[in-house]
């Protein structure tokens, strides 16, 4: 299996991935934003998604990235694995790689997350995310209006945004800078120390 960044050559995937997110969110009884085929075949001309490909060709899964708030916030949304490709590792690979993907396009945003998912919960938490409240992420009308499509709408309209069904999660880049800040020193007896900022 490859785990590619998005292409022109990806787009004959987009249909299926746009159902395969309708009928997961059903059947799981959860909320996911639904996207229309163009705007998946967008966000893969942009190269701004990531795609699990089988040595097939069938698809296995899909991830995209998209910036709020002028760039201060990175989403990693969308994440869907193949009902064939579930229980193989697909979404912790993919995990890594968007992950990757949003470091590299924009290295000083917060990169969140919202998922009602105990498994990407996990995958999230060992790249570096931490649960936050909703007030930690972006403000952005346009991202809040995305979630208009899902299922469980009412609910964060209800509570003004403040919550909803999903569980938000964070990266902040400065607080990895701070977590790894390593100062060496030397003692009176020429030793080295090493003292690890947290």
């Amino acid at each position: 299996m490859k785990i590619e960044i998005s292409s022109q050559k990806h787009l004959h995937y987009a249909e299926e991935i746009k159902h395969e997110m309708a009928d997961s969110a059903k059947v799981r009884g959860t909320g996911i934003a639904q996207r229309t085929v163009e705007f998946l075949r967008q966000k893969m001309l942009e190269g701004s998604a990531v795609l699990a490909i089988e040595e097939d060709d069938r698809w296995a899964g899909f991830c995209y990235v998209s910036a709020w708030s002028d760039g201060e916030f990175v989403a990693n949304s969308g994440m869907i694995v193949s009902p064939d490709f579930r229980k193989r590792g697909v979404a912790k690979m993919m995990k890594a790689k968007v992950f990757e993907l949003s470091r590299s396009k924009f290295p000083e945003a917060k990169i969140f997350s919202l998922t009602t998912g105990l498994a990407v919960m996990k995958i999230n938490y060992d790249l570096g995310y931490q649960p936050v409240t909703y007030s930690e992420i972006t403000k952005d009308e346009n991202f809040w209006e995305g979630c208009k499509s899902c299922v469980n709408y009412d609910v964060l309209r209800s509570k003004n945004r403040e919550n909803c069904l999903c569980t938000a999660m964070l990266y902040t880049p400065s607080k990895e800078k701070k977590l790894f800040n390593s100062n060496y020193t030397k003692n009176t007896k020429d030793e080295e120390t090493c003292s690890v900022g947290v």
